[in-house]
């Protein structure tokens, strides 16, 4: 090989290296987040409800089984976004720095648009926002932003590319599901047709199941009496599947009928009538009317998972369509574990009205959420394993050779940036806010895509709501608000049924100091940015 032979293949491989047009074979990314769906809901982690579209990606993929995320919406958000604890970046509360869902994240604390658009990618947002500042700002090249979140019946409230849209007067036919989807195959076309030479990004964020419980009546009708046989029953079917299918190396959790909603709204009780009921009691125990009236809720929490499931089919078909399938690195979780809360908001409550129409507030409640997110205990809010478990499905065809494996290293949402930037073989460039920005907490899980291994990293770390954890290889340390801590051996107790703190307080003692050292470095970090002018004022604003 001459000299001049060398010299061209170098250039060329330059090229091909710092190029976005010829880099045509890095993977499209695309992001699917449920909005409180319990661990669960989806047929392929035990659930009942019909979800074929999402079993065949993960018969096509991978099931991640130790899957984390931070027990709450915004703060699960802004750490999947910016690959940073939400706490790093003003969008989780600590203890005397304030920060939480209107926090505004430092200069720094950019989001994934960020790193793909000098490398040529487009990035397109479709549903919830839940982050600070404008979705184009951000870097999304379009945006349908659902900022109405208590009404799936209407588009009224929410923004295209930012701006509020126009709802007809006789608007008809919108749900809000079908909307998020027929959003993002829209930009999928566009897309195709237009700038088919370059890899995209995707975050497709539906509100589903979140409440209120609002659904089309087609959907509640496949699951009307699919729940009167009550909580106790479908997380006992649950369990016994999610051991058919080897996921876990647990017990069930026990019930726990002392612990109701994170928030108490007791006027909303009252105003639901005497078919609410707060606490996860026996079933056996609640009467007729009361056993009627969860399963109901229940049959439309599954209608909304269900339809989502039907729309997330819709998107996969047009990325086969495209050609795109097999090239796109498609991961499915949810933000927080099925949740106990109980209230009424915006346009309130009618009792007459059909259970799951626009006129309709319903909340699931601590019963069926607990069946939802079997085997685990508690709830969105807690950092319990219910709070923060989810299924992660991850499809990628040209990437992952095994199909329908698990996958049982501990992970967690801070891990996604890291992997799409090391799939993409993007570098976080050097800028002038280099010095500022903290080393990415979050590990790259490419490892784990080849084979089931766990990737090595220091711990795990949550607090919300003076909900605390830490997590250290297989040992967990744990505590509700105001209580004390807990520590589970997770290699065989994620039901967190043993407590082992009194019988090994060393180990205890040990993952609570790593806690506080978590704690403490982190409150060093955020105190450099929490009294700058420019953050006191954007926050007086939200």
């Amino acid at each position: 090989m001459n000299r001049t032979t060398l010299i061209l293949l170098a250039a060329i491989s330059f090229l091909w290296s710092s190029s976005p047009i010829l880099q045509a074979k890095r993977p499209n990314i695309v992001f699917i987040l449920a909005d409180d769906a319990g661990y669960s809901d989806v047929s392929c982690y035990g659930g009942e409800i019909a979800t074929p579209h999402l079993d065949a990606l993960a018969d096509g993929g991978l099931r991640f089984t130790q899957f984390y995320n931070t027990a709450r919406c915004w703060p699960t958000r802004a750490a999947l976004m910016t690959g940073f604890y939400a706490q790093q970046v003003h969008r989780d509360a600590l203890p005397k720095l304030g920060g939480g869902g209107r926090g505004v994240r430092q200069s720094w604390a950019k989001l994934i648009p960020a790193y793909l658009k000098p490398h040529g990618y487009r990035s397109y947002h479709s549903g919830k926002w839940h982050i600070d500042g404008n979705v184009l700002d951000a870097g999304f090249d379009r945006s349908y932003r659902v900022n109405n979140q208590g009404n799936f019946f209407t588009d009224k409230g929410n923004l295209v590319d930012d701006v509020p849209v126009k709802v007809p007067a006789d608007e008809t036919g919108y749900y809000t599901t079908t909307a998020t989807a027929d959003h993002a195959i829209d930009c999928l076309k566009d897309h195709q047709t237009n700038f088919a030479e370059q890899p995209f990004f995707h975050y497709i964020a539906f509100i589903s199941p979140h409440f209120p419980l609002h659904a089309l009546p087609e959907d509640i009708e496949r699951y009307r009496d699919r729940y009167l046989d009550g909580w106790d029953a479908m997380r006992a079917q649950r369990f016994a599947k999610q051991q058919q299918l080897g996921l876990l190396n647990t017990t069930l959790s026990a019930l726990e009928p002392d612990v109701g909603p994170p928030y108490a709204f007791p006027e909303a009780i009252k105003e639901l009538g005497p078919g609410e009921i707060d606490r996860p009691l026996p079933w056996d125990q609640l009467t007729e009317e009361q056993k009627r009236f969860q399963a109901t809720k229940m049959a439309i929490h599954a209608a909304m998972v269900d339809r989502m499931d039907q729309e997330i089919g819709r998107v996969v078909e047009q990325l086969r369509a495209m050609g795109e399938l097999d090239n796109t690195l498609l991961f499915y979780a949810s933000d927080n574990g099925a949740s106990a809360e109980i209230m009424i908001r915006n346009g309130g409550h009618d009792p007459h009205a059909e259970p799951g129409s626009a006129a309709t507030y319903l909340c699931l409640g601590p019963g069926f959420s607990s069946a939802c997110n079997t085997p685990f205990r508690r709830h969105k809010t807690w950092v319990h394993e219910g709070g923060i478990s989810t299924p992660l499905i991850v499809h990628w065809p040209d990437g992952i050779a095994d199909r329908g494996q698990l996958r049982h290293t501990p992970s967690h949402v801070i891990d996604i940036l890291p992997t799409i930037l090391d799939v993409t073989n993007i570098k976080i460039a050097d800028g002038d806010d280099s010095q500022e920005r903290p080393e990415l907490p979050g590990k790259s899980l490419v490892a784990a895509f080849k084979d089931d291994v766990t990737v090595e990293r220091d711990a795990l770390w949550w607090l919300h709501d003076g909900n605390r954890a830490i997590r250290i290889d297989d040992w967990k340390l744990v505590a509700a608000q105001g209580e004390p801590w807990e520590l589970y051996d997770m290699k065989t107790d994620r039901a967190e049924s043993n407590n082992l703190v009194s019988k090994m307080p060393e180990k205890a003692e040990a993952l609570e100091a790593q806690w506080n050292a978590s704690l403490e470095q982190f409150s060093e970090l955020v105190k450099k940015t929490s009294e700058k002018p420019n953050a006191k004022k954007q926050k007086s604003k939200r």
